[in-house]
């Protein structure tokens, strides 16, 4: 595997959360083609549970689908107004929109441009841990009062499970959390409905289909598959786990739209609003125009070399 990989830089459309070129890794192991993507500014012991999902993808066979489709809703990161129609336009069919936002006073008109394109839409506010308890306690009545019949549930407002069971417990939100498990693997996870009502759950950063599986089990919350900026390769993956797991609700796995380019031979097409599960291959000619600096491939290999030789790795690369 270290000897046959691919390391990319690929543009994103937009700014996202900061990124305005994605890095990763792609690689091909007996079971098809796998990704490895954790953000630059991650640790290695975060990264490691990526590498862990991207490897058992490569190297393992896949339990069975349950599922040969999965909804999507659209992402639309916090940009100029004048964009909204332009990346919705990306999500064709789609019933749902995931918004980034900061706050009412400068996300509203976000927020009302994207109902203005799809009037009919639910929307998922996500505020990635953002706010303090009491900034959320503001927030959150003037987001209620003027979107309340529009939101499905807020991604997770504060960080720390106490401030999140409060704010449901004073305003009777839906809360969806993330970061809250993705950061707390090893959390025996007990009486989450505390604290949430839906769950996101990464493929990478969950630790792969395996991993997911029984983090799933031990959260006990309805699941809704994301992605991390993946490419088509490790989108593809994300579908592949919400296949196995027959998930139903529309998930955040077409953001490959939100790339300046896509690196598969396979489109991943959305058609009213669901993409369907099939391996992906990288297209050659895009990994020519896409790949990464000497410099930046000696950065993900060390990078890999660290994590591998911490341990839990000997099935895939011995």
């Amino acid at each position: 595997m270290l000897q046959d990989l691919h390391v990319l830089e690929i543009p994103t459309k937009t700014d996202f959360r900061g990124i305005r070129k994605r890095e990763l890794v792609i690689f091909e192991g007996p079971n098809g083609w796998s990704e490895f993507s954790p953000f630059i500014e991650y640790s290695d012991a975060e990264a490691k549970v990526w590498l862990q999902a991207a490897l058992e993808s490569a190297f393992k066979k896949s339990p069975d689908l349950k599922r040969n489709k999965i909804e999507i809703n659209a992402t639309l990161p916090r940009v100029e107004v004048s964009q909204v129609v332009q990346i919705l336009n990306l999500y064709p069919g789609a019933k749902v929109i995931k918004i980034k936002i900061d706050s009412f006073e400068s996300d509203r008109a976000l927020i009302e441009s994207a109902l203005a394109f799809n009037p009919s839409a639910k929307i998922r506010l996500d505020i990635n841990g953002g706010w303090s308890l009491d900034q959320a306690k503001r927030e959150v009545p003037k987001f209620v009062e003027k979107f309340g019949t529009y939101i499905e549930y807020f991604e997770q407002p504060c960080n720390r499970l106490e401030e999140l069971k409060e704010l449901k417990q004073q305003f009777g939100i839906k809360i969806a959390l993330d970061e809250s498990i993705r950061k707390n693997l090893n959390s025996d996870f007990n009486e989450m409905a505390d604290y949430g009502d839906f769950a996101i759950i990464k493929w990478q950063p969950s630790g792969g289909w395996s991993a997911a599986t029984k983090l799933i089990e031990k959260i006990k919350l309805p699941v809704i598959i994301s992605s991390a900026l993946e490419s088509g390769i490790g989108i593809s993956r994300g579908l592949e786990l919400a296949g196995i797991l027959g998930i139903a609700r529309a998930c955040g796995l077409g953001t490959v739209g939100l790339l300046g380019a896509d690196i598969v031979n396979e489109p991943l097409e959305i058609i009213n609003g669901e993409i369907a599960i099939s391996p992906r291959t990288p297209n050659m000619k895009a990994i020519e125009i896409f790949k990464a600096s000497e410099e930046r491939r000696a950065w993900w290999l060390a990078r890999i070399d660290r994590i591998t030789k911490s341990g839990g790795f000997d099935e895939y690369l011995n």
